[in-house]
């Protein structure tokens, strides 16, 4: 499976945009978890959202919640990042990141083994 991410860009705060990770390869069935991380310059890349592709339980971390949503499509082999009421400090590279076989919903970069290539989003304020 090779992922990639896009849909970053520049916006004002309070502002939103939409991330998608595009999945080629083996379609995610239900023993896949997905997650977003971001990485800011000088930072170390921190977790932000997972889902779990059969359930759809989803976690984030408290820094984005109830201002961000993570979803899947299962047609599109597809994962999204809804990123409302943005702020400066939302500014970094966004990854997206899987994990097969599991139903947990990991929140440590480590713990993800499979990784796409980054998408910039910056927030002005």
């Amino acid at each position: 499976v090779q992922l990639q991410a896009f849909g970053g860009g520049l916006v004002q705060a309070r502002g939103s945009l939409r991330l998608s990770c595009a999945a080629s390869g083996s379609p995610f069935n239900d023993y896949w978890t997905m997650g977003w991380f971001r990485q800011a310059p000088g930072k170390e890349r921190e977790f932000v959202a997972a889902v779990n592709w059969g359930s759809g339980s989803t976690i984030y971390a408290d820094s984005v919640k109830g201002r961000f949503s993570i979803s899947r499509d299962n047609d599109k082999n597809a994962m999204y990042l809804q990123m409302n009421s943005l702020r400066p400090e939302d500014t970094a590279i966004y990854y997206c990141a899987a994990k097969r076989s599991t139903t947990v919903l990991g929140r440590t970069a480590t713990w993800y083994n499979i990784w796409g290539q980054g998408t910039q989003v910056t927030v002005s304020s």
